[in-house]
């Protein structure tokens, strides 16, 4: 515990301060009883002359000496102290000579000192400090039996007077130990809940779910940058819940008097969805936890969780389904060499063309499954977009102007393959639901209004996309042609979105309009990847 004790142990400089000021008004006092002598001061006998106005003047300018260097200079700490004891132990063992020894009861002023520097100094030095108390009492008081003729009997009383200084210094010593004890112990809590604060004040704030602490005026103590999102609040700490979310006060209400239930639906910001729910806590002031949640986001995550598991599932059965159907593939071709009539030449066209289409479902699946982790480059889409529609338009025959594009200086942040496999997918969709006349597709570059995005849309002058399947086109195997898969809406979209980008079906008055929306300024995903800008 010693050892404990002295690795913790610190100046306290504010405390000596305090001491220093008590003997500067304690000398000061010693003064003016000197200089204007009454007679509650002629029982200490000490009587006016130049030794003791000498001795007095001393003693104020070392006090006062000793406060300034205390506030001033933070500097050997124990060297000052035993100094200013030092000095005490003289003037105070020199007055109590002029005054007639122990009788006076001047030692009592040696009694305060010592506790007090008890209290500030190390414990070695408290005893040092006692014995030289000690000491300089029992010398000052022989002295004066040998040459004032001080009571022979008075040095029995200085030696109980010196072990008081004892007692003193080791009583407060303890005091000042355990007061120590104490302060480490309230300063290493107060760091440690500090900490936890710090720690609970980050964790509420990464949160995905909203969370606000309500207190029972209905004033919004605590309230993370996801809640405020979420019901578009501003100014909201220290705001009433009332005036920022009356739906939401008015729920929280009726929970509070016990007639309502401890979740609700409520209408947050930009028209989402949320559900709130409402916990008690213990704080002395019975604050409330209000919990939102984001419906539609938590149905978004349940739908890509179940598209997850149907992805594995459908890509495990396509790859027993590609085997067997490999051999009735070959099979048919094995049967196209009999000439049999018109009939099994119609089946066997029948069975190679839904061949052709179960193995492109299967190929579709297999390369979902394969999809890489994307890697996105910055891309100039005029020299990007260019030799795509080029291609395409040698791909499937199309005629001159058939394929059309409106290009703008603009850069975009997408993998350059993941790319080429979306417009490759919505322009394809494009050409078979449009007439493949000119300008029946079209890819138009646009910039989202100088807000760091950039839009792609592919328009065609088709038939467009019926209201009733417009919420059902991004869903896996879901086709309106006959010879569709189902999966190139479905893939586009997961491939966007593996590039922050997104895709969405725009209402046009004719034809099919789907935009890709993605970041034009800083590849913000690549992170461990290196981002290449193409010249």
């Amino acid at each position: 515990m010693v050892g404990w004790l002295s690795s913790t142990w610190e100046a306290n400089w504010r405390s000596f301060q305090y001491f220093n000021l008590y003997r500067l008004v304690l000398a000061t006092l010693f003064f003016l009883a000197i200089v204007f002598p009454h007679e509650w001061v002629s029982r200490l006998n000490l009587q006016p002359s130049p030794v003791l106005f000498a001795l007095t003047a001393v003693y104020m300018a070392t006090t006062l000496g000793g406060l300034l260097m205390a506030t001033h200079w933070h500097y050997h700490f124990n060297k000052q102290l035993s100094a200013q004891m030092g000095i005490d132990i003289v003037v105070v063992c020199s007055l109590m000579y002029m005054a007639g020894g122990v009788t006076s009861g001047l030692s009592v002023f040696l009694l305060v000192s010592l506790a007090a520097a008890s209290l500030v100094g190390r414990g070695h030095l408290v005893l040092f400090y006692a014995a030289l108390a000690t000491m300089a009492v029992l010398l000052s008081q022989s002295y004066g039996i040998v040459s004032k003729g001080f009571d022979q009997g008075s040095i029995v009383q200085a030696g109980f007077i010196s072990a008081g200084f004892f007692a003193t210094a080791v009583l407060a010593r303890l005091l000042g130990q355990r007061a120590m004890i104490n302060e480490d112990l309230a300063r290493r809590r107060g760091i440690a809940l500090d900490n936890q604060i710090r720690i609970s004040r980050r964790v509420v704030e990464r949160m995905q779910d909203g969370v606000l602490i309500v207190d029972q005026g209905g004033l919004v103590s605590q309230c993370n940058p996801v809640a405020s999102a979420m019901l578009g609040l501003s100014n909201h700490e220290g705001a009433r819940l009332a005036a920022q979310a009356p739906t939401l006060a008015a729920a929280l209400q009726l929970w509070i008097e016990g007639s309502g239930d401890g979740g609700i639906h409520i209408s947050g910001a930009e028209g989402r969805d949320l559900q709130a729910r409402f916990e008690r806590t213990t704080s002395s002031d019975a604050e409330v936890l209000v919990f939102l949640e984001d419906v539609g986001r938590v149905q978004e995550r349940a739908q890509q969780l179940k598209l997850a598991s149907l992805g594995r599932l459908t890509a495990s059965i396509a790859h027993e389904i590609r085997n067997p159907l490999s051999a009735i593939g070959y099979a048919g071709e094995l049967l196209k060499e009999e000439r049999r009539g018109d009939m099994q030449d119609r089946l066997l066209r029948i069975l190679n063309d839904n061949v052709i289409r179960l193995d492109r479902i299967v190929g579709d699946i297999l390369e979902l499954g394969r999809q890489s982790r994307a890697q996105p480059e910055l891309l100039r889409l005029n020299k990007f977009c260019t030799p795509f529609v080029e291609h395409l338009a040698a791909t499937e025959s199309l005629p001159h102007g058939g394929g059309a594009l409106e290009t703008l200086p603009l850069t975009l942040c997408f993998d350059r393959s993941h790319l080429h496999q979306v417009l490759w997918n919505l322009l394809s969709n494009a050409l078979r639901h449009s007439s493949r006349g000119p300008g029946a597709v079209r890819i138009e570059l646009r910039d989202a209004a100088g807000d760091g995005r950039v839009e792609l849309h592919v328009l065609d002058d088709g038939p467009g996309v019926p209201d009733a399947v417009r919420e059902q086109i991004f869903e896996p195997f879901f086709t309106t042609h006959t010879k569709g898969t189902g999966l190139g809406l479905f893939i586009a979209r997961e491939l966007c979105a593996a590039n922050g980008a997104g895709l969405e079906l725009a209402t046009s008055v004719s034809g099919a309009h789907f935009i890709v929306a993605g970041r034009n300024d800083t590849c913000l995903l690549t992170e461990a990847n290196d981002v290449r800008e193409v010249k």
